[in-house]
């Protein structure tokens, strides 16, 4: 029997209306031969938590551009936690800068994709580091 595929949630949370970025890395996951569920724009840490628990997701893939990443990334860790679903890993991109990837980090994200990252580099990461929850 093979390995189910993984399912990761791609998600754009906050006010931020712009999502190419993330439209490609959903398109990069599917053509790697991940399952993926795409929220769409201007959601809340909120919807993005239901919406990874509804669809059993292995991961969450945060992409953020309004500068928000700070207050929207731990927000989003602290509701899995307190949904009891804090072994979804998240994960994610956006105009960062590198100084706040350390806090982010310390949160509790586990890797934060700058500009310029290829997806190749995203997907080898994901199969390296997510894995399928039980």
């Amino acid at each position: 029997m093979s390995e189910r595929k993984l399912r990761l949630l791609v998600a754009k949370p906050g006010l931020d209306g712009h999502d190419r970025g993330a439209k490609i890395v959903a398109r990069a996951f599917r053509d790697a031969g991940f399952e993926v569920i795409y929220t769409g724009l201007r959601q809340t840490p909120e919807q993005i938590v239901n919406t990874a628990i509804q669809e059993d997701v292995d991961a969450v893939s945060l992409s953020i551009l309004s500068g928000a990443h700070n207050t929207l990334f731990a927000k989003v860790i602290e509701l899995l936690k307190a949904k009891g679903a804090d072994d979804m890993p998240v994960f994610g991109g956006g105009i960062i800068p590198e100084d706040d990837i350390p806090g982010l980090k310390a949160v509790g994200v586990k890797e934060i994709f700058t500009p310029g990252t290829s997806t190749e580099d995203i997907n080898t990461w994901v199969r390296d580091n997510i894995k399928p929850r039980a």
